[in-house]
């Protein structure tokens, strides 16, 4: 590869801007990395909430993915909200026939202000079609929960149990997010890389910051950037999580909104006065 590189975010649209969509490209020009975009869906969204979501048709994801595939060389891609059935299967046909490659699936699920962002009978299927798919997948602990029908990890033990068996489901890789963990590391933002040859903690002590909304969006579409560069897996993380770190701690910078608020992405480049 030569020149900078290009990356495709699979997701839904954030009115309010924080997440889906709007997250990822912003994470991406702060990576380093051009973004292209395939919507998935439109969600009626602020900080406080989501209040109308509406599924683009699949055929229509089709033919987005086309578009993009046809034109422009794609070196990595983040796949995020997935609402329906149908457009879980267009996505899976979409990179089978591309052979996309550096392939970042956030199992995006419910939204921050807890909204429920995808169908109940589509998580089996995105686990099913998808996963086998991905070089990575990033689930947080919610997240992880549904997609294995189980309790919540409560531990750094049950986070590796439950990674492996995400593992089982035939993606390279599981990043499992600790930062919603509830026990005696409750003041941490831990997660943990699991291969099938190995686990790596990647450290952080938890900010106190209401501005967390696009935080899974803004993670996995900074690691899916570094891994477009060339970028190792293992040092992909430590640098997307660096930068997250970084974009929670500025989020006071920013005056958006009245609920949970988004992180800073451009906290690196945007002076404040």
């Amino acid at each position: 590869m030569t020149g900078i590189a290009n990356v495709l975010t699979i997701a839904g649209s954030d009115s309010g801007g924080g997440a889906g969509i709007q997250a990822d490209l912003k994470s991406f020009s702060a990576n380093g990395v051009y973004g292209a975009s395939v919507i998935t869906a439109l969600t009626a969204q602020n900080t406080t909430g989501v209040t109308a979501v509406y599924d683009v048709p699949a055929d229509f994801v089709t033919a987005q993915l086309d578009a993009v595939f046809d034109d422009i060389r794609i070196d990595a891609v983040k796949i995020g909200m997935l609402s329906s059935i149908a457009v879980i299967n267009a996505v899976a046909e979409g990179l089978e026939k591309y052979r996309a490659r550096n392939v970042v699936l956030d199992p995006v699920m419910v939204a921050t202000t807890g909204a429920k962002l995808i169908q109940d009978d589509a998580a089996t299927v995105l686990a099913r079609r998808l996963m086998p798919l991905a070089d990575l997948i990033t689930p947080n602990l919610q997240e992880a929960e549904r997609l294995l029908d189980c309790g919540i990890a409560i531990g750094r033990g049950a986070m590796i149990e439950q990674g492996k068996r995400l593992l089982g489901f035939g993606a390279d890789a599981v990043l499992m997010k600790g930062g919603h963990m509830m026990d005696e590391t409750a003041g941490r933002a831990d997660d943990v890389l699991i291969t099938a040859a190995d686990e790596r903690w990647f450290e952080a002590v938890r900010i106190d910051s209401k501005n967390t909304h696009g935080t899974g969006c803004s993670l996995s579409s900074a690691i899916t950037a570094w891994l477009a560069r060339g970028v190792e897996l293992e040092e992909a993380v430590a640098r997307a999580k660096k930068w997250l770190t970084g974009a929670i701690a500025a989020s006071g910078d920013l005056t958006v909104g009245k609920g949970n608020g988004p992180v800073h992405h451009f906290h690196n480049l945007w002076p404040v006065d």
